[in-house]
């Protein structure tokens, strides 16, 4: 069996942590929302406010908190309130993704492919101003390895961004001299999300062998 390599950006205890306080939020503002449209319609018209309000924000909470992102052999796989797998030897779109969330820019490899033509965005690294959280060393080089071993010219372009990554780390670069915060750093503000095609990305690489 292939070893199973976590592709999660942050801890799980951080995301539970957060998942929690957003459930809370949610049954707060819901009452809240409640308590006010009870006042002017009426306690059953309060109750349906405070439910559409709370139910899809404590919803996302939970599903964020069970999010897992894993790698098995070439496999990579989300799990959410059910489980997507894309294989990187069956690619058939690869981009860089980056979003760009009050300042904390993320920056992503959005992957689509077999075995069912699903999509899943797995998130390398995130950041904000000249610090951020990255994916262990394990896990760049696992990617890598899955995204050279594809057979296909047009994804050593991205194996290659994270070699130089794990290069740039192995030799204590700060985040600043990271491709990847570099490559984060060059997209335009503005957009909450963007992506970046693969002849910007190839471009980009290249001005890293100089």
């Amino acid at each position: 069996m292939p070893e199973r390599i976590p592709l999660d950006l942050l801890d799980v205890a951080v995301v539970r942590r957060r998942a929690r306080f957003v459930v809370v939020a949610a049954l707060v503002l819901g009452l809240v929302i409640g308590e006010v449209v009870a006042l002017l319609g009426g306690l059953v018209a309060g109750g349906i406010a405070a439910v559409v309000v709370a139910v899809p924000l404590i919803l996302l909470a939970v599903v964020e908190a069970r999010r897992r992102v894993w790698l098995e052999g070439s496999a990579v796989s989300v799990r959410a309130l059910g489980t997507r797998t894309v294989d990187l030897h069956g690619l058939t779109g690869v981009d860089v993704m980056i979003t760009d969330v009050r300042g904390t820019r993320t920056i992503g490899l959005l992957v689509t492919g077999a075995p069912k033509g699903r999509t899943i965005n797995i998130a390398l690294a995130t950041y904000a101003a000249a610090a951020g959280r990255e994916l262990g060393v394990l896990a760049l080089r696992k990617l890598a390895d899955g995204l050279s071993g594809a057979g296909e010219p047009g994804l050593l372009v991205f194996a290659e961004l994270l070699v130089a990554q794990l290069r740039a780390e192995a030799r204590g670069e700060g985040a600043p001299g990271r491709p990847l915060y570099q490559l984060a750093a060059a997209v335009p503000g503005g957009k909450l999300a963007q992506r970046i095609q693969t002849d910007a990305v190839t471009r980009f690489v290249a001005t890293l062998d100089s």
